[in-house]
């Protein structure tokens, strides 16, 4: 019998009386606090003054769109290119090295974006360590000796951001890799194509869909960015809100350029879903022969073993090394920064509270959608928005509704003869957890949609015909089985909200900074090495989600030895 459309299938019947409808409301409540900033956005963009949008068009705008397309189209070319060609080298070909650069090239991802140009900055000044250095072993005492590129410019940040991002095209371009059936590129150089119109006419658009999708993740964190831009000179989208806000004190003018931004979002979004519109091809099946790995000859493997250790020694080796060093000089010139501990402890909390807060969520949603208690699986669509909405747009979006909650709550108190509360909310931190909850809502959804794809209903049935009601069933089966799950989506949602700068800087309470904050206000001082500790720790952190990813990303039988 098939299931209505928008529902999910399962054989257990949905969640009734007070439990089902606390859970439907709460389903509710979720998606309703996803869309609040949004509607919000646009009642405050609706404030400005007649001749604001005017000042933007002619003086914002015209820099920020030309500097975020520009962006844009220079990080997607470069993350896709190094993304599906160390992914096609590393799935298919023999050469040595391959068995470490397969899970090393995923190292850059545990790399903030803000980090990396933090980093570049202060390594490649030409008093900084890499030209010193340089000038040392070629004998030169002048830094106009050694002239390098400059890095605080439009092509300097697309080169950095891409040898952050391209990990995010790497992973499901060679995830695609590896499932394409043998036969298809054997069939290929039966007809006379070689290694190279292999590739173009067969692999490639074989994967092209998830490669799509890489290369969207990519543009997301690159139009999220806020603290390389800054630090590069590049006047993108996201910089103008921040600053339209901040500096400007127009909350008006930065919901109008943050709807524009939206927009673009959507955009990227709908131009991604329509260039693989009249793609389709077979599911590859459980006896399907995968493709063997071909030895390469001697020049080609030194020319795929230099490929894959470029972007992994200039996107991971070269920034952590530089960290390592600037920390310990730090450390023993003037030890631990007296402000690093309070700095740990305000982003474990925040982070830790965001991360509970965002699993119990995408529990209840996905519970709700799984037993039939909400029967429309858009809902979970819609709760997942968050992190296509950069950090920017969110934190303008949530800053009237939550001064309105403050403000309605301290009148009511104030007219029952109390003291007046003042901000609740948007001054506690309370603001900043809830963005990180709507932000990352969309891992732990994702997560558990996939784990609930793994429990065959045939355990319900069971479970049920033993007298199990439906919740008892979730509490004894599904919860059990979602551990998992639950525990990678953790440390994800844990680690991306230590991590999450725009939000931060702009809803973070007064003196009140996090290792992602301290990292940004030492950058924009110019004193790199006092921020270079905080940014190792977020480094360090950052490491264990990516080097779980790729445990898990590894195939289960192994193709050969190499």
């Amino acid at each position: 019998m098939s299931s209505p459309a928008g529902t999910r299938p399962s054989s257990v019947s949905g969640i009734t009386g007070a439990a089902g409808g606390l859970m439907r409301l709460g389903a509710l409540a979720i998606v309703g606090l996803v869309a609040l900033p949004l509607a919000a956005l646009v009642a405050t963009a609706a404030q400005g003054t007649g001749d604001l949008w005017p000042h933007i068009l002619r003086n914002v705008l015209p820099t920020a769109i030309t500097d975020t397309a520009l962006l844009v189209a220079g990080v997607g070319i470069l993350a896709g290119t190094i993304g599906t060609g160390t992914a096609w080298l590393v799935a298919v070909c023999r050469f040595p090295g391959r068995g470490v650069f397969e899970w090393a090239l995923l190292l850059p991802l545990a790399i903030p974006t803000y980090i990396q140009a933090f980093v570049y900055v202060d390594a490649v000044h030409p008093l900084g360590p890499v030209p010193t250095a340089i000038r040392a072993m070629l004998g030169m005492t002048s830094p106009r000796d050694l002239p390098l590129p400059e890095v605080r410019n439009l092509p300097g940040c697309i080169v950095l951001l891409g040898l952050v991002l391209y990990p995010y095209v790497y992973l499901p371009a060679r995830a695609a890799f590896l499932v394409q059936t043998a036969s298809a590129l054997d069939a290929a150089r039966t007809l006379g194509h070689g290694a190279t119109a292999t590739f173009f006419r067969v692999a490639l658009p074989l994967a092209r869909p998830a490669i799509a999708v890489g290369v969207t993740l990519a543009l997301f964190e690159t139009v999220n960015d806020i603290g390389a831009s800054e630090f590069l000179g590049v006047q993108t989208l996201t910089l103008s809100i921040y600053s339209t806000w901040l500096n400007r004190s127009s909350l008006p003018g930065a919901a109008q350029i943050a709807l524009f931004m939206l927009a673009i979002m959507i955009g990227l979004v709908l131009l991604e879903r329509w260039g693989r519109r009249h793609i389709s091809h077979a599911n590859v099946g459980s006896r399907a022969r995968p493709p063997m790995r071909r030895d390469l000859s001697a020049g080609a493997a030194a020319f795929a073993f230099l490929a894959c250790l470029l972007p992994v020694t200039l996107g991971f080796l070269v920034p952590v090394g530089h960290l390592v060093h600037a920390a310990y000089g730090r450390f023993l010139f003037r030890g631990l920064p007296e402000t690093l501990l309070p700095e740990v402890l305000n982003t474990a909390l925040f982070a830790g509270i965001g991360t509970v807060l965002a699993l119990g969520c995408g529990l209840l949603l996905a519970v709700a959608a799984r037993t039939g208690t909400v029967r429309r699986i858009g809902m979970l669509r819609i709760a997942a928005l968050g992190y296509a909405v950069p950090g920017t747009v969110l934190a303008v979006g949530l800053l009237v509704p939550l001064a309105g909650f403050d403000n309605l709550v301290s009148s009511a108190v104030q007219a029952l003869g109390g003291p007046a509360t003042g901000l609740l909310v948007s001054g506690s931190g309370a603001a900043l957890i809830i963005a990180y909850v709507i932000r990352f809502l969309a891992i732990p959804v994702g997560s558990l949609e996939a784990g609930y794809e793994k429990i065959g209903v045939s355990l319900d049935m069971a479970a049920r015909g033993l007298g199990q009601a439906p919740g008892g069933v979730v509490r004894r089966i599904h919860l059990p089985l979602l551990r998992p799950a639950l525990g990678t989506a953790a440390l994800l949602v844990f680690v991306d909200c230590m991590k999450e700068l725009p939000a931060t800087l702009m809803l973070r309470p007064l003196n009140f900074e996090t290792l992602a904050s301290q990292v940004y206000g030492e950058a924009a001082r110019g004193s790199y090495e006092d921020g270079a500790l905080a940014a190792l720790l977020i480094v360090v952190v950052g490491l264990i989600p990516v080097m779980l990813l790729a445990r898990l990303s590894r195939p289960r039988q192994a193709l050969d030895a190499g």
